[in-house]
């Protein structure tokens, strides 16, 4: 079955860097958009960070200019690289993916989420 494998989460002092990332597996042989969301304490999920098809990128605004989002399309990953991180950063990070725009539910994927935590 399709599996979003994600690696990279861990704890950092502020103003360091840090990589995410992900690769879906299970047999997809399309993804339209794939990507990043986050869940920071006591607040909704978030897109951070999105790949489309194409090569268009979405960032959160909060993040314009640190991150950044790379995809491999032959193998069906993206990489996050987040620089000079904030403590408000902090947060579970889950990657993404779904298979057209505007998808139904049967074709988003996530990942189980990993944890990034920016603190001195």
């Amino acid at each position: 079955q399709v599996r979003l494998v994600e690696s990279g989460g861990g704890l950092v002092r502020p103003g360091a860097s840090l990589s995410l990332s992900c690769t879906a597996t299970g047999g997809i042989l399309s993804i339209y958009t794939m990507g990043w969301y986050r869940q920071l304490p006591g607040k909704q999920r978030e897109a951070v960070a999105l790949y489309t098809d194409g090569g268009y990128t979405h960032y959160a605004d909060s993040v314009k200019g640190r991150f950044s989002i790379s995809r491999d399309t032959e193998k069906n990953s993206v990489t996050l690289r987040m620089h000079n991180l904030r403590a408000e950063d902090t947060a579970v990070y889950y990657c993404y993916a779904d298979l057209m725009d505007n998808p139904p539910d049967e074709y988003q994927y996530w990942g189980e989420g990993t944890r990034v935590t920016v603190s001195s």
